[in-house]
């Protein structure tokens, strides 16, 4: 399994395989919206 196999949901909440930006540069961020000690987001 790699990073390519995993489906993201965007900002439309539409779901999108990371397959297409093969080739590209990714930063990917964990913005831990679910912990509790995140309460700007």
């Amino acid at each position: 399994m790699s990073i390519y196999d995993y489906k993201v949901k965007n900002r439309n909440n539409d779901k999108v395989s990371l397959s297409e930006f093969k080739g590209k540069v990714l930063i990917i961020v964990n913005t831990a919206t679910g912990c509790g000690f995140t309460p700007q987001y």
